[in-house]
């Protein structure tokens, strides 16, 4: 008897490690799955904006191409459709300046306005100068194009007279062949880098360290809405920043300024689509960032709320004030810059939300400064 209780207790013994050497089944949680949004960002939103925006551009340098061949009036018309679309497009990807865009600091070369007239001057009569230092930044991408053909004349006789008559024409159209020509190499690089091997890199790389996939894009997107759309299309111009001194001349598409609104929702509504993972072809949303601040059940400290719910519904007030806005935001600041500082207001609740409530929920480093006290 002895013996057979010896032996039942020896097994149930037996039994119990054996279960207790393999732990309990933990329950997955996809949204909480770095890699999994991270992979849906780029496949679904990033790479797709990008091949989008590398359309319209490649026209644009189509269009250019007739137009330096033979600069008139209907060449000009189409390098300027052609070119407007393209700038809209831009909007839709300036966002992504980490990765391969923060690496060729694409953003510096194709979108810092206003354009300096006395560099693009300066630069037509030396063509040897140089595009790849700061200073030469306003005289290149979009805003020196804008310049190049809306801009050099009152009319469109006068600015098709720089092309054909003047005595430097040769040298204004070969200026626009190597703005573009520039423009194009660095985005081939960029679109190279996120189709090669930094697609991997990019999803692999799931810490919340510094340097990790997740923290360079929220400080990279983070920065993007504060100081590009906020303070670039607004707060600057307005004047609602630190000066209080209200500047028409600094908004986006000076010399095609009825565009100017249009850029502005365009890059608004970009973000917002990034922020909720919707994919760039159908719109339908995804693993992203607000999934993300779901599954880690990221609250609202003042309502309760899902934060994601707050930061929604104030980019909803944020883009109603913009709507409400006239096409040419250079005379909204002459003539309704209230209606510019309150689409600003707006907007900087938002930065408020982002920069600190939903990066402390997610446990990431701000890692860049700005100046104006948020």
């Amino acid at each position: 008897m002895k013996k057979y209780i010896a032996l039942v207790l020896t097994l149930v013994f037996l039994g119990c490690s054996s279960g207790s050497d393999k732990p309990d089944p933990q329950p997955t949680d996809e949204g909480k799955d770095r890699s999994v949004m991270l992979k849906a960002l780029a496949e679904n939103v990033i790479i797709p904006s990008y091949d989008q925006f590398k359309t319209k551009f490649d026209l644009m340098s189509a269009k250019s191409k007739a137009f330096t061949a033979k600069p008139d009036s209907q060449t000009l018309t189409e390098f300027r459709s052609a070119w407007t679309d393209a700038y809209v497009a831009w909007q839709r990807v300036e966002l992504f300046d980490f990765g391969p865009a923060e690496k060729q600091i694409i953003r510096n070369f194709f979108n810092i306005y206003p354009a300096s007239e006395a560099g693009i001057a300066a630069n037509i009569t030396d063509p040897t100068s140089s595009l790849e230092v700061p200073a030469s930044y306003p005289t290149q991408g979009f805003p020196a194009l804008d310049y190049l053909i809306n801009g050099l004349g009152a009319n469109d006789t006068s600015i098709l007279a720089h092309y054909t008559t003047d005595k430097d024409a040769a040298k204004k159209l070969a200026y626009i062949t190597r703005v573009i020509a520039r423009m194009d190499s660095l985005l081939g690089k960029v679109i190279s880098d996120w189709k090669g091997e930094y697609l991997n890199t990019f999803i692999s790389k799931t810490g919340l360290d510094i340097g990790s996939s997740t923290s360079l894009m929220v400080n990279g997107s983070v920065l993007h809405y504060e100081r590009y759309i906020r303070s670039g299309k607004f707060g600057i111009p307005s004047g609602a920043m630190a000066s209080g001194i209200p500047a028409p001349e600094k908004v986006e598409a000076f010399y095609k300024k009825d565009i100017s609104k249009t850029l502005a929702q365009t890059a608004h509504k970009a973000y917002v689509d990034f922020f909720n993972g919707r994919h760039a072809v159908t719109g339908q949303a995804g693993p992203g960032l607000k999934n993300y601040l779901d599954a880690l059940g990221a609250k609202d400290s003042g309502t309760g709320k899902l934060l994601t719910e707050s930061i929604n519904a104030q980019f909803q007030t944020a883009a109603a004030k913009l709507d409400v806005l006239k096409p040419n935001l250079y005379e909204e600041v002459k003539t309704n810059n209230q209606a510019m500082k309150d689409t600003y207001t707006e907007m900087q609740k938002a930065v408020r939300m982002l920069k600190v409530d939903m990066t402390s929920a997610m446990s990431i480093t701000i890692t860049y400064t700005d100046n104006d006290g948020d």
